[in-house]
């Protein structure tokens, strides 16, 4: 007799479809020595900085390339649209391969933490870009509201 659980059938009453069965991690992970241990947490470290700093260039350094770049552009061909359509696609393209990277990174750390000997079901890219834009959005606040100044109502030697 066929089982209609949802979760054996991936969410139909017909059957499963194909590759669509539930993961099943080792009870516990293979565990090497000790050397072996320490190496995979620091490789694992060195993935979520690597991680971080991918998503941080999404929010900062890859926008203001191409908000230059488009300015290049609108210079280069005296056209307002060439300048927007070619900053627009490709901060889109890059924001793509940067996620993907982000990704396959990400996917690389929780194999180097099962190495290690964590119980890693879970990735941390989640995580990690909810931080990367808290740190940027405070970056971005500081900056505005204290360094550049909203106006002289705030900083009096400031023009209007």
């Amino acid at each position: 007799m066929a089982s209609n659980d949802p979760t054996d059938t991936g969410g139909l009453f017909v059957g499963r479809r194909p590759g669509t069965a539930p993961l099943r991690y080792r009870a516990k992970p293979v565990v090497g020595g000790p050397a072996r241990r320490g190496a995979d947490r620091i490789l694992s470290w060195f993935l979520l900085a690597v991680e971080l700093v991918l998503c941080i260039s999404v929010w900062g350094p890859q926008p203001l390339f191409w908000l230059w770049f488009g300015s290049q552009a609108n210079y280069w061909t005296d056209s307002v649209e060439v300048g927007i359509l070619s900053a627009f696609v490709g901060m889109l393209i890059t924001l793509f391969i940067t996620l993907g990277l982000a990704r396959r990174v990400d996917h690389a750390w929780k194999l180097v933490r099962r190495a290690a000997g964590y119980k890693q079901e879970r990735g941390a890219l989640e995580r990690i870009f909810v931080v990367a834009l808290i740190i940027v959005g405070s970056a971005f606040l500081v900056w505005f509201l204290i360094i550049s100044g909203p106006g002289s109502s705030i900083v009096p030697g400031k023009p209007e």
